[in-house]
């Protein structure tokens, strides 16, 4: 992919597209514990472990679902409410989930502030029109779309109503959704969209992350893609930049040992340092294109191969494969040379060990000079 100005977004002030600075998002999701201090505590530490950002997620168990029966008598969920399936949440019921989960709303303007005094942004996932109101009231910079909500078109259009820059996770989606997706925020005016590769299982396995669809990603919607990863670890992520993720969202806490529905997949604070570290090491690593030597190889040029007089050569005496080689270091002549010199007769005395110049070869050809 090459870097495209036409192909970014605007979150705040940074840019997001190929050839930026990667925008690194630190998801704090239900990893506060439903304690306010420790949501602040969160965003502290976030900003030291090298985080351009903070997530949320706005949503009450109210308006994300529904109980699946009575309050009373759990006994009487419905069957489809229930999770199972091998995750980390089995046994419990949706509602039950997101109600230990959600984020209290009066928390996030505060937190927006805690945010944007440290110098981070902040911003959140909607999960319902409310939500997406609310997040207005917030004059967040950017409205993100979980990969769940990604078939919800009404939803998207009506983030992308707002004119604000648009994140799109596409975990679960099939090709034919997504463009689906893309389209109607397009159609309801959407600008700036960016589509995240997301794998939805917690943890997800390294191989179901299929990292090279980024690249058809980028290439068939011309947006800016990123990676929101929850791979144990990050290497995923690290990965993912050198494919030319924009954007790299991992849910972060301050300690997995700490009981939390997110805590298993999370990256802890040193954790999270490491993998900014990395991140901003691959993108370096990335460069331009660019042949010849950089500057930290010229010194090296010196260890190149040239030809050389490697044994005593008398005046009239003829260059022979015994007395000139082609060896280190680069200071005789090209080793394209080689077939022109041999077979001629030196032009003077030379001792072995001398770089081999033309002006020692007798009768050298002006072509040869040439490219000398």
């Amino acid at each position: 992919m090459k870097p495209n100005e036409a192909h970014s977004i605007r979150i705040g002030e940074h840019v997001i597209g190929p050839g930026q600075p990667v925008f690194v998002v630190a998801e704090l999701s239900g990893n506060h514990g439903q304690s306010f201090d420790t949501a602040v505590k969160l965003v502290y530490l976030a900003k030291e472990a090298g985080a351009d950002a903070i997530k949320l997620q706005t949503y009450t168990a109210d308006t994300i679902t529904i109980p699946s029966g009575p309050r009373s008598d759990s006994r009487l969920d419905k069957d489809w409410f229930k999770i199972e399936g091998g995750t980390l949440w089995d046994g419990k019921t949706l509602h039950e989930l997101y109600q230990q989960s959600f984020t209290p709303w009066e928390w996030q303007p505060k937190l927006q502030i805690v945010a944007r005094e440290l110098g981070l942004e902040l911003f959140a996932s909607a999960f319902d029109p409310t939500a997406v109101d609310f997040l207005e009231q917030m004059h967040v910079p950017v409205h993100k779309t979980a990969s769940p909500e990604l078939v919800d078109i009404p939803l998207i259009e009506k983030m992308a109503r707002t004119g604000k820059p648009l994140i799109l996770s596409t975990g679960m989606a099939s090709l034919a959704e997504i463009e689906e997706a893309v389209t109607a925020a397009r159609r309801a005016g959407a600008t700036e969209i960016c589509l995240l590769k997301c794998t939805s299982s917690y943890p997800a396995p390294p191989e179901h992350a299929n990292l090279r669809t980024l690249i058809d990603l980028a290439n068939r919607f011309e947006v800016p893609v990123g990676l929101s990863d929850h791979t144990l670890g990050c290497e995923t992520a690290v990965a993912a930049v050198a494919l030319g993720a924009c954007i790299v969202e991992k849910h972060f806490t301050a300690s997995r040992s700490t009981p939390g529905p997110d805590s298993a997949f999370s990256l802890e604070p040193d954790e999270f340092r490491d993998m900014v570290h990395a991140i901003r090491n691959a993108e370096r690593s990335l460069g331009s294109i660019h042949y010849g030597a950089t500057a930290s190889e010229l010194a090296m040029l010196k260890f190149r191969r040239s030809l050389f007089v490697v044994a005593d050569v008398k005046a009239g005496e003829m260059f022979t494969e015994k007395n000139v080689r082609s060896i280190r270091p680069a200071d005789g002549l090209h080793p394209r040379n080689l077939p022109a010199v041999l077979g001629r007769k030196a032009a003077c005395e030379v001792r072995g060990g001398t770089p081999l110049k033309w002006e020692m070869v007798a009768d050298a050809p002006a072509s040869a000079r040439e490219i000398a």
